[in-house]
């Protein structure tokens, strides 16, 4: 449903309330948003939304719980305040069908797909010469070929599904769109609900070709790919925080789905209670939606502990979130996960760990810790007395899934990259046994290897954030001060060998931020992808740039931060972050705008391909 007409009308209304609007964002709001901390967005990165785009994250979003009890005049009055300017926004993208023609979607097994997360269960995010349809020489000769308007939002983060000729593309305005490969033309459009931080993933349902995935308040979907109608809609976990930021996992008639939360960010609130989430999968019968097992990854759920130093009751173990897609071992029949922090005391020996279930059941079949004692909220990042956890970890939780690997002598590895900076080898027939353990950066909460990294069977390429982020005074700042990134601080990509761990290379970050750039930060931490010879990196500055997987020179480089003229409107592109490139067909599809900690909002989806027509 769209709100553009009620707000429309009431907007003009609200100034007189803008006094009661700021009192309430005082009470329910300035705690996370004024001194942002992680991913939670700073209030002027909010302003850059609409007022209907907030009135649906607010009413049904991550953020409805924020505004419970409130009757609607008085969320009106909030969003007045948070979003004065209504309807002055970047142009949303419509949900009408624009293609004419074309025929029957078929999800073929050998024509060129990049299907969900990464081309191949086992989360390699690598397309071979054949899917890839495009070799190393062919690279430096990549242009755009068209651009799609994301709608009204300030962050670009789907990781793009190419399946059947379609690019399958969620937003942050929970709008799911099917285009066409070739021409950007919608097939589709379908309204979820809002804030879908995940990409979708294509399988079938009763032999019916659809399209899968999970909303920002945890309810996951199948629609035909085809038509984009409903076929089911769930709601398998019940914790108001809980959301789905991993990309879902098609399988044998089963679809994977693990879920993280935003119960943490909720903790910097010192009134609020923390913390009784915890993180889990849950695997569905891709017909019906139906539950076939949920498993938690802390198996007992939190109890009472004692009260903070404000007062306020808290509760453990919490945590562990997966913020990532499974891995599937099809040798073994397991499914594998990586895990956050825990949020709150005690900590447990599943969170900052690799997973491994059964796939049939679900039961845990091993786990190994690579960070002890991370128990972290936004709690920790403020002087007031609150639910910072005794431990105070450093907040070192696994962003992106474990890739398994052949290696020589018939043994295998779980390659995965931390935001601590280290890049683990773990042995997947022996319960985890580490093999090698490499730093590859400096670390921080939002340092390290953050959403993903790839792999061509011989080495794992791993991308760097170690975002430099300060603030600075600013009177025209409604908090007073603004975010701002360090220009020099950050980035940079290595290929380690997988059988040692070994550093073959390591290209440090390309500076393309001005020194008097505030947004602009040279910091890598959205997901890498790979094709034979060449390694595909989004960075925060705004450039995609394409990588020698020999030597680590940089063969193409494409500066994506700028306004564009789509097939739908005009569009702006970013910062680049979370979900990385697609390959497939002989193009690259990619998102650019992160408007996140100080980062450069934007609203494109890119296709780029060696012939622009």
């Amino acid at each position: 449903m769209r709100y553009v007409c009620l707000l429309a009308l009431l907007l003009p209304l609200l100034p007189a309330r803008a006094q009661d609007g700021a009192a309430m964002y005082k009470e329910r709001c300035a705690s996370c948003h004024d001194k942002p901390q992680a991913r939670v967005p700073s209030l002027a990165a909010i302003k850059a939304m609409s007022a209907e785009a907030v009135y649906g994250v607010l009413t049904n979003g991550v953020m409805k719980s924020r505004v419970e009890g409130l009757s609607s005049p008085e969320i009106f009055a909030l969003i007045g305040y948070i979003a004065p300017t209504g309807g002055a926004h970047m142009e949303g993208a419509g949900l009408t069908a624009t293609c004419k023609g074309g025929g029957a979607f078929r999800l073929a097994p050998d024509s060129p797909q990049w299907n969900g997360w990464s081309t191949t269960v086992t989360n390699s995010r690598f397309a071979d010469a054949h899917a890839a349809g495009l070799l190393a020489s062919d690279v430096p000769k990549l242009k755009l070929k068209w651009a799609f308007n994301l709608g009204d939002a300030t962050v670009a983060r789907s990781q793009p599904t190419i399946a059947g000729g379609r690019v399958f593309i969620a937003t942050q305005t929970g709008v799911v769109y099917a285009l066409d490969t070739d021409s950007g033309c919608t097939r589709w459009g379908f309204q979820a609900g809002p804030g879908i931080r995940s990409g979708v993933t294509v399988g079938e349902a009763n032999g019916t070709p659809a399209v899968f995935f999970g909303d920002g308040g945890a309810n996951m979907y199948a629609l035909n790919a085809q038509t984009g109608t409903l076929i089911w809609k769930v709601h398998p976990t019940e914790h108001f925080a809980t959301i789905a930021t991993a990309t879902p996992r098609y399988y044998k008639g089963v679809v994977y789905q693990p879920f993280a939360s935003f119960e943490e960010a909720l903790g910097g609130d010192p009134k609020n209670a923390c913390c009784t989430f915890r993180g889990s999968v849950v695997a569905l019968d891709a017909s019906t939606g139906k539950t076939i097992w949920h498993t938690y990854t802390i198996a007992e759920a939190a109890q009472p502990t004692h009260k903070s130093g404000a007062g306020v009751q808290q509760s453990g173990p919490s945590g562990a979130g997966i913020w990532s897609s499974p891995t599937i071992d099809e040798q073994l029949g397991l499914l594998y996960v990586a895990t956050g922090d825990n949020y709150s005391d005690p900590p447990t020996q599943t969170s900052d760990a690799i997973l491994a279930m059964e796939m049939k059941t679900g039961r845990l079949q091993w786990s190994k810790q690579l960070t002890e004692n991370d128990a972290f909220n936004n709690g920790c990042a403020i002087p007031i007395p609150g639910n910072c956890p005794q431990a105070k970890g450093s907040d070192y939780d696994f962003g992106q899934p474990p890739i398994l690997v052949s290696l020589a002598e018939g043994k295998r590895a779980l390659v995965i990259g931390q935001k601590s900076g280290m890049v683990h080898a773990v042995d997947p027939d022996q319960k985890g046994k580490i093999l090698w353990q490499t730093r590859a950066g400096e670390g921080g909460a939002l340092g390290g290897s953050q959403w993903g990294s790839a792999t061509d069977g011989k080495n794992v390429y791993v991308a760097i954030s170690d975002v430099g982020i300060g603030g600075v005074a600013d009177p025209k700042s409604p908090q007073g001060f603004r975010l701002t990134l360090d220009p020099k601080k950050g980035g940079g990509l290595k290929a380690l060998n997988l059988e040692t761990g070994k550093i073959l290379w390591s290209t440090a970050s390309a500076t393309a931020c001005a020194a008097e750039r505030s947004d602009c930060s040279p910091a890598q931490s959205a997901a890498v992808s790979a094709i034979p010879g060449v390694v595909f990196s989004g960075a925060v500055d705004g450039h995609l740039r394409a990588y020698s997987t020999g030597t680590g020179e940089i063969l193409w480089d494409m500066n994506t931060a700028r306004e564009y003229e789509t097939v739908n409107g005009k569009a702006r592109g970013g910062s680049m972050d979370s979900g990385g490139p697609a390959i497939a067909g002989g193009m690259v599809f990619v998102n650019s705008g992160y408007g996140q900690w100080g980062g450069m909002p934007g609203n494109v989806l890119l296709a780029f391909s060696v012939s622009e027509k």
